[in-house]
């Protein structure tokens, strides 16, 4: 029931050059659903901080960021 609107693109299964945020807020959405707001907030809390400011951007927001360094990114602010 909780996943990116995008699916699970195959066509870029292990590039690395995927943006992980959709993936990320499908997480907090569960969260939230099964009634964990607070660690739903935190979540989305640590996504606008991972991803703000040019700081760690994936190739479709213009930067040169893998995946796991975005993910890795938000996962530290958590």
């Amino acid at each position: 029931m909780f996943e990116p609107t995008h699916g699970s693109a195959p066509k870029y299964a292990g590039q690395y050059k995927t943006n992980p945020i959709a993936t990320i807020l499908a997480a907090k959405m569960m969260l939230d659903w099964l009634g964990e707001t607070v660690k739903g907030k935190a979540i989305e809390d640590a996504r606008r901080g991972g991803d703000r400011r040019g700081a760690v951007r994936t190739y479709d927001m213009g930067g040169s960021a893998t995946t796991l360094d975005l993910g890795r990114a938000v996962a530290a602010k958590l």
